[in-house]
Parts: structure tokens; sequence; C-alpha cells
């Protein structure tokens, strides 16, 4: 009702004033009978409230439409009272809505093209980089030992963007089983001992009991290589260690990563999630990118397990995976 007398109310008002101006072209006629006049606007005005509730009772499904918002794409085809400006509208709606769904089906073919490069790209990229680990395996001068550990960042970052193309389509690449944890764990820490060696930090385990969880065992694990790697980048000093400790939380499962290094300002807390977010830390170690910890929450997320951080300065940072 509002919305109808929003939309008819410059009607109304030019009614009034041509009525007025009517009224006063024949006073100044010399027609002063005043009760002729009252009776000819009132009569007037009757059919004006006649016209306006007709006009409202045609179109009433249209604007309670209107003032209703909607819930899904399609609910914009509802039961309308048929008149030319509600048949109107919904021609309207639903050839906008064809455009909206043809374009929605291109940008969604473009987006898995781009998304098949990528895979392709990384997988191609792979290949030179496993060449390379094995021809420099064996050798011994130092100059090797260097380029085995760029070797690494780079599969890393290869990794990272892949994982990232494929967050979008997680449930195309989702497999979920029981996992012993600690085996989980050991697996990953062994497959970046190299990085524990360039670090000379090392790993410490503490599991309380059988820890079994039901989870994705190739997402968590690219979830750990980020924590290990966030871990051993911020612990500056030599000779300190990450503990790995998992224990039961009621029904829960948690794991814990605690490292010794150099901690999160209070003040980055809250956006260490954010993409692209580096915060101080990320100004004084030119390594980091700002998306690790955005996909390990976005992955737990996706996994259904939550994830909790406390850092202290100078302390060093917990990281809680909740299964």
């Amino acid at each position: 009702m509002k919305l109808f007398f929003r939309e008819q109310i410059l009607l109304i008002i030019f009614y009034l004033l041509q009525l007025l101006v009517i009224s006063f072209i024949y006073w100044l006629d010399g027609y002063r009978n005043l009760k002729i006049s009252l009776y000819a606007a009132f009569l007037s005005g009757f059919l004006l409230i006649g016209y306006l509730f007709i006009r409202y009772m045609t179109n009433r499904s249209f604007y309670q439409r209107l003032e209703k918002p909607l819930t899904s794409m399609e609910d914009f085809s509802g039961n309308l009272q048929p008149s030319p400006l509600a048949e109107g509208l919904q021609r309207l709606l639903k050839s906008q809505f064809r455009h909206y769904k043809t374009d929605l089906h291109n940008y969604k073919y473009k987006l898995e093209g781009h998304i098949q490069f990528i895979n392709q790209w990384v997988h191609q990229m792979k290949t030179p980089l496993s060449v390379i680990h094995l021809m420099i395996q064996d050798e011994d001068d130092p100059r090797f030992t260097s380029i085995g550990d760029e070797l690494d960042r780079l599969k890393k970052g290869l990794e990272m963007v892949l994982y990232t193309a494929r967050l979008d389509t997680f449930d195309r690449d989702f497999y979920v089983e029981t996992l012993d944890l600690q085996k989980v764990v050991r697996t990953v820490t062994s497959s970046q001992k190299r990085l524990f060696i360039r670090g000379r930090v090392f790993p410490s385990f503490q599991f309380e009991g059988n820890l079994s969880v039901a989870t994705d065992e190739k997402w968590l694990s690219f979830v750990l290589t980020q924590l290990i790697t966030n871990a051993v980048r911020y612990t500056v000093e030599e000779g300190r260690k990450i503990y790995f400790h998992g224990y039961h939380r009621g029904m829960n499962v948690v794991l814990e990563v605690r490292d010794e290094g150099v901690g999160i300002p209070s003040s980055d807390l809250p956006r260490i999630f954010d993409p692209y977010f580096t915060g101080q830390n990320g100004r004084n170690f030119q390594e980091s990118t700002g998306m690790g910890l955005y996909l390990v929450k976005q992955i737990c997320e996706k996994l259904g397990h939550r994830i909790e951080i406390e850092s202290t300065v100078n302390k060093g940072t917990i990281v809680r995976i909740i299964i």
C-alpha cells in the first residue's frame, strides 16, 4: 500500500492543482456559488478515489511482490494479477534472468578452463623439477644443496597454486577415510625433513592414545605442510623445536602445532586468515605471501574442522586443528 501511494502521489498533487486552477478560473468569470463548487470537487474527488482503488486492486499482487525480497533467483515468477504493468515487468525479469544464466554459464565455462589450464601447467612444471632433483640428489657440492632447497621452494609454490585453483571445486577432489593422526603427522614431517634441516629446528611428537580421525588425507597433509612451513620460517633461532601434540577434547580430536618463533603481534591476529595479509612479520620475512593461513582456514572449514591460533610475541605460536 505504501509503495502504491508513493507512486501515485504525483498524480494526486497534479489533480489538486488542476482543481484549484479550474475553480479559480470560474471565480474570475464571476461564478460565486460555493456549494456547487464544493459538490463538483466532491464528485471529482470521488471519481479519483475510485480510479485509485481500481488501479490498486488490479496491481495489488504486483506491489506486494515488489515489497518482498526474493528468496531465490527463480522466485520472481510468482502468480501475479493480469495487468499491463505486471506482465511487462514479468517479461523483463525473465529476459534478464535468461541473460544472467547465459553469462553465468559462460563465466563457469571460462573458470573451469582456467582451472584445467592451471592444473596442467603445475603438473608440467613438476616434471622438470623432479628431473632436476634426481640429477643433484647424489651430489655433495654445497651448491647442489642450495639448488635442492630452491627446488623445494618451487615445489611448495606450485602446490599452493594448485590447491588454490582447486579450492572452488573442492567437492570433486574429496575423499574421507579414517586415519591414524599420528601416522599422518609423522609422514608429513618426514617429507619436510629438508626444511627442518635447513632451518636447524627439530620436530617433537606427543600423542595421547590412539587418535583416529575422519578426514581427507591429502588436504589435511597440505594444511600440515603449510603450518610446518610457517613454523620453521618464523623460528629464527637455531636448535629450537616444533611440537606436535595430539589429544582428545571431549568428542573431538585436537592437533596442536607449537613453535618457538617470533610470534604474531596481537594487532595482526584478527586478520591472519585474510587472503594476501602478511602483517608485520611479512615485512620482516620476505618469503611471506599471505596465502598460507588463508588456505588453511578455507580447507579446514570445507573439511568440517575448526582452527584456533594463539600467539605471543618472541615466545611462539600455537595452532590447533579441532577435528
